[in-house]
């Protein structure tokens, strides 16, 4: 019999080409030899009358789990692609195929001889994956899987009935099933285990992919684990690669089925869980799977709800996660923000996180528009400044005078400020203009000469006199001050006024010096993620606003990305777990699942060299791979600074 992996790498598609792979089996010495198989699916699938072809699809159907057949793999991968690109095509589905994929897994799972023999240890994967495909759009396939007996198969490789590489299609599977008004109960049948086992996986998914295959000796991975991640044509970087994508791949679809009850308000208080809540924190999909909202889009549905929201604003670690993704270049900065004005807004919760959230809201209230969204400033002013006025006479006490301070601020900027400049004569306003500038220039050369605090007084004086409207040259003001921050070590205020900066400047163009500012005092404070996101974005508009051709990647920020990549590496924390005393990393899995346990036999030891609000996962999502850009060495040589500043300070606008 041919290798599946020859079958695999060419894509089967069609029936001719099945037809093809079928010839191949059925002939030998060149010479064609008729198929004595009654139920092949592949002469089932070459007949030419229509019923005839249906009769004989469904009769393989319900033989298949039942026979033995080394072409059982070819139909299954080939069922498999044809679900991945056809997944709203009724023929299958009608025909019996959830049947057969229920019984497969089941057969797999209670029969270790059987799933040993041949190449069918690759079927259940293929059968789990086929039904997570058909259900994943139509309501009618998923009520048509959910009778066919899917979902108790499904559960046994939730379970861990076999490896990280079924339960990844099987969670797949079963949260398209629950995402399905129609089918949702049938899965809430097994409600307390699969939130259970949803949170575990999410939980421990990275670390059981590492043990179990990224940080084993490449010549020990399970064979097959290695043959569908790379469809049998990689090597070790796409397995590594592609191991990554998986990993990502289980830990968002387990929260995506957490979701699925979330949104329903089911079982919060087990999904509250406080050390869960703040595991959370740090799912966020990463670059490989930036389609799938992680971790915080589950947070942002529990706090849709009166359970979530108290639970979320009684965890100091997630409010702060909030806060600083709040600040960030994250493509899910906006689901940062809902966060924190839905607890706001809840008298129940708002004074638990005010006397916080303030110190990082008030960065954004003069942000116009965010994804689609506009006036975005505007919301998060009238919900810090809903109950001002008590406080302003009295009647409120916060507990923090910083806090009161920052709400006294932003008062004075977007309400009296305001009132101020709208009756301020044209001649007034135009001196303002003109001494801010002065101003300006005064803090650059304070600046130039090394006095760096003074230059920080001039350019607050400016900003002082900078009228509102004048939108472009705060964003200046901002950023030079931003600068001044940074080479003082002052990273948090560092953040503050290049966010403010960025919050003033376009949303299509960015101002990059104060992302790469930002980039840095995120660095500098130990936040990873935040440095990476806005490296990635100063880059992004670098590219854009030059030409193509010539442009060129500074080498500071190519090492900033190379460092902050180091340290959000999906496996980092894993990785770290698992070196031993001596700092060696372990090379073998300390446990595998049943099936690993059975599975390392000779012959597999052979080596050949995406609910509604939520955005889905992408199925086989592409890695996205900087190339390799020539690196610009760029810097300022001043008399009297420290190499680090001579590497962070930029140019003073």
């Amino acid at each position: 019999m041919p290798s599946v992996l020859n079958f695999i790498g060419a894509h089967l598609l069609s029936d001719s080409a099945m037809e093809s792979q079928h010839q191949k089996n059925t002939t030998h010495k060149n010479v064609k030899v008729l198929c004595t198989n009654p139920c092949c699916f592949f002469c089932a699938m070459n007949e030419a009358d229509p019923s005839l072809r249906r009769a004989g699809i469904a009769k393989c159907f319900k033989e298949m789990p039942l026979r033995d057949d080394q072409e059982h793999v070819l139909a299954l991968s080939g069922l498999w692609n044809i679900a991945m690109t056809q997944p709203d095509d009724p023929e299958f589905p009608l025909l019996g195929i959830f049947e057969c994929a229920a019984n497969l897994i089941r057969r797999g799972i209670s029969d270790k001889e059987w799933l040993l023999r041949d190449q069918n240890i690759y079927i259940p994967y293929y059968a789990a994956h086929i039904i997570g495909s058909y259900t994943m759009n139509k309501v009618q396939f998923a009520e048509r899987a959910v009778k066919s007996g899917v979902i108790s198969s499904l559960m046994e490789l939730l379970r861990g009935k076999m490896s990280w590489v079924e339960k990844r299609v099987a969670v797949r599977a079963l949260g398209h099933l629950a995402s399905h008004e129609r089918t949702f109960e049938a899965i809430a049948v097994h409600e307390a285990e699969i939130i259970h086992e949803s949170m575990e996986t999410a939980s421990t998914c990275l670390d059981e992919v590492y043990v179990e295959f990224v940080g084993v000796e490449h010549t020990r991975r399970l064979k097959y684990h290695c043959d569908l991640l790379t469809r049998g044509t990689g090597g070790l970087e796409i397995e590594n690669r592609k191991a990554e994508e998986w990993a990502s791949q289980l830990q968002c679809w387990s929260l995506y089925l957490l979701n699925c009850f979330a949104c329903k308000e089911r079982s919060l208080n087990r999904i509250c869980n406080k050390e869960f809540l703040k595991k959370l924190c740090g799912m966020w999909g990463g670059l490989a799977n930036g389609s799938s909202p992680a971790g915080i889009g589950l947070i942002r549905n529990l706090c849709y709800t009166k359970t979530g929201r108290r639970s979320v604003a009684d965890s100091k670690e997630v409010i702060e996660s909030l806060c600083n993704t709040s600040r960030s270049s994250d493509e899910w900065q906006y689901m940062a923000i809902d966060c924190l004005l839905l607890i706001l807004k809840d008298p129940d919760t708002r004074y638990k996180v005010l006397n916080t959230a303030v110190l990082f809201l008030v960065d954004l209230v003069e942000l116009r528009s965010l994804r689609g969204r506009t006036k975005v400033g505007e919301a998060i002013t009238q919900t810090l400044l809903q109950d001002y006025n008590q406080l302003k006479y009295g009647n409120l006490d916060l507990k923090s005078k910083r806090a009161e301070r920052t709400l006294e601020e932003i008062w004075d900027l977007k309400v009296e400020r305001k009132k101020r400049e709208n009756i301020m004569t044209e001649e007034e306003a135009r001196e303002r203009r003109l001494l801010a500038g002065v101003m300006k220039q005064e803090g650059n050369q304070l600046f130039w000469s090394g006095d760096i605090e003074a230059a920080v007084l001039k350019y607050t004086e400016a900003l002082e006199l900078c009228p509102l409207k004048m939108r472009k040259e705060r964003v200046v003001l901002h950023s030079n001050r931003a600068q001044c921050h940074l080479l003082l070590r002052d990273t948090e205020s560092a953040i503050s006024d290049s966010t403010r900066a960025l919050n003033l400047s376009s949303v299509l163009s960015p101002h990059s010096k104060s992302l790469w500012r930002r980039s840095q005092a995120y660095d500098m404070k130990g936040l990873a993620k935040e440095s990476l996101m806005d490296c990635l974005m100063f880059i992004n508009d670098r590219i854009k606003s030059l030409d193509t051709n010539g442009v060129k990647i500074p080498y500071y920020a190519a090492r900033m990305i190379t460092k902050q990549m180091n340290t959000t590496w999906i496996f980092a924390t894993a990785r770290s777990k698992n070196l031993n005393n001596h700092g060696v990393e372990n090379q073998e899995s300390n446990g595998h699942h049943q099936v690993d346990e059975t599975t390392m036999t000779t012959d597999t030891r052979k080596r050949q060299k995406g609910i509604a609000g939520m955005p889905t996962i992408a199925e086989e999502p592409a890695i996205g791979i900087m190339q390799g850009r020539k690196l610009e060495r760029t810097g300022h040589k001043k008399k009297g600074l420290s190499v680090i500043d001579k590497l962070t300070r930029a140019k003073i606008g």
